[in-house]
């Protein structure tokens, strides 16, 4: 009699473990060569705890006094958040039917909406800060535009591809009716985006509530000129009441956006 031969099972075949491990090879050489290009100065990385420590000492404890100065500026941030998602809501959602596949008039038409969507996202929000601090100069104004222009494409994308899931069967039925385009998009398609619009919008507001405390470092307005001017001062105790004060304006900002999204979606 012949004997059993036994099978071991493996995850992978020999081949497929050797295609792993060159991968992992491949990520590990390339790993090693951006560390080695990236100028590091490994004497500041070992004092960086006690440099964090130190740091930590002189902002406690928070100067409480100062929040009489905290309350104007953070009321502007939180108002430049406000407007800058109302202003990307009425400028994206033309900007989205525009780009969607189902809606667009042209595909030429449908190229320059998405030159637009793809350009607002990929300019950062503190790079358009920079470009409409020169534009309007330091304030309120240039933080609102910024942060406009910031979150226009990131709503138009996700309206857009909202207007391209709907169920066309019950924009058919529409126009069946004999309805002509403008009451076929009223009646068959906004009411399916309209939760999407919606939420979108609510989310967009939550991460400008966010990204309004940190324009303010190249001057477009709000906590953050506070922030660098009590920064450049040395005001260590004043910094930590400020971040404690962005830190609260957040978490209720979260509160609300969670609230309001149970509610309406």
């Amino acid at each position: 009699m012949t004997a059993v031969q036994k099978h071991i099972w493996k995850r992978f075949s020999r081949k497929e473990s050797l295609e792993r491990y060159g991968i992992e090879l491949v990520v590990l050489l390339f790993f090693l060569w951006a560390t080695r290009s990236v100028d590091i100065y490994w004497p500041f990385i070992a004092d960086a705890p006690h440099q964090a420590v130190d740091l930590v000492k002189r902002m406690l404890p928070p100067n409480f006094s100062f929040t009489g100065d905290i309350i104007p500026a953070m009321i502007e941030t939180i108002n430049i958040a406000t407007l800058s998602t109302l202003f990307a809501l009425i400028l994206s959602f033309p900007i989205a039917v525009l780009n969607a596949r189902n809606t667009t008039p042209h595909p030429t038409v449908q190229a320059i909406a998405r030159v637009i969507v793809v350009t607002s996202r990929s300019v950062n929000e503190l790079v358009w800060g920079l470009i409409f601090v020169v534009f309007f100069g330091p304030g309120a104004v240039a933080g609102i535009a910024a942060l406009t222009m910031r979150s226009l494409g990131f709503m138009a994308k996700l309206v857009s591809e909202s207007i391209e899931e709907i169920d066309h069967g019950q924009v058919e039925a529409i126009r069946a009716t004999g309805a002509n385009g403008a009451k076929v998009f009223l009646f068959g398609v906004l009411p399916q985006i309209m939760p999407t619009i919606m939420g979108t919008t609510i989310f967009r507001w939550d991460i400008n509530i966010r990204q309004s405390s940190v324009i303010g470092l190249v001057g477009a307005g709000g906590i953050g000129i506070l922030l660098t001017s009590s920064m450049n001062l040395f005001r260590w105790q004043n910094v930590s009441m400020i971040l404690i004060s962005i830190f609260v304006v957040v978490l209720a900002g979260e509160y609300v956006s969670a609230s309001v999204r149970k509610k309406l979606i």
